[in-house]
């Protein structure tokens, strides 16, 4: 967890393709070291040279590691595809153990405050909301992850609360106004990454929670990806 030290005495490769930005991160006994990219649409281009730029580094084969980490989700279906599928190929093959994390748990480890509101952009009028708030234990889930309209996001109890992602560059207006006092900062150019996910995933590995490779999967929220021709327009 940010601001408090963590020693798991594990390589853990993390990758995070859910948004616009494509990172990756490796775990060694608690030192971290990290990439990322602007990746646009080039997450399946870019996701595995990173990775392997990144172990050679180190001198790291994939079976060298103790298991994979990857941001589940929400975010973009594709990006959540590619990195949900690069995990299963590269554990898989290695016969490695994965661990999932909340990519909206993400922006709240890499805010750092004490109480987070999350949100990420889920276009078509909508954020992936989520809410936290941090202990010496770790985080505490207020709210879970969900979809939901700026204007219906779930209320929060009292307190001081960070608001970041990208959900606030998008709606702002909406959410200021939904929250009002209780936001006391807010961070929207905060976006899920690789370093944090690693941070996270490395006490569920330590835990013992890790799960086999085919058990990586994506978390969605959204049935629908696309609006249609009359939506649009309307």
């Amino acid at each position: 967890m940010a601001g408090i030290k963590f020693r798991c005495r594990m390589k853990i490769l993390a990758l995070d393709t859910s948004t616009e930005y494509c990172s990756v991160a490796l775990w060694r006994d608690g030192a971290l070291d990290a990439r990322d990219a602007r990746a646009g649409q080039r997450h399946s281009e870019l996701l595995l040279p990173m990775v392997d730029e990144l172990l050679k580094r180190h001198g790291i084969a994939v079976r060298d590691l103790d298991g994979i980490a990857f941001g589940e989700g929400p975010g973009s279906f594709t990006g959540l595809r590619i990195g949900c599928g690069a995990t299963q190929g590269l554990a898989f093959g290695a016969g490695l153990q994965v661990v999932g994390v909340s990519t909206l748990l993400a922006l709240a480890e890499a805010a750092g405050p004490v109480r987070a509101v999350c949100c990420l952009d889920a276009r078509m009028g909508e954020i992936y909301h989520a809410a936290y708030v941090r202990s010496a234990a770790g985080w505490k889930t207020v709210h879970a992850p969900s979809l939901c309209a700026p204007a219906d996001a779930p209320p929060l109890p009292a307190g001081a609360w960070t608001g970041c992602g990208s959900g606030f560059a998008a709606h702002e207006t909406a959410l200021k106004k939904r929250y009002g006092e209780r936001l006391s900062a807010i961070m929207p150019g905060i976006f899920p990454h690789a370093r944090d996910i690693a941070r996270l995933a490395a006490r569920e590995f330590e835990a013992g929670r890790a799960v086999a490779a085919e058990r990586a999967v994506p978390v969605y929220l959204r049935d629908r990806v696309a609006l249609r021709t009359d939506e649009r327009t309307a």
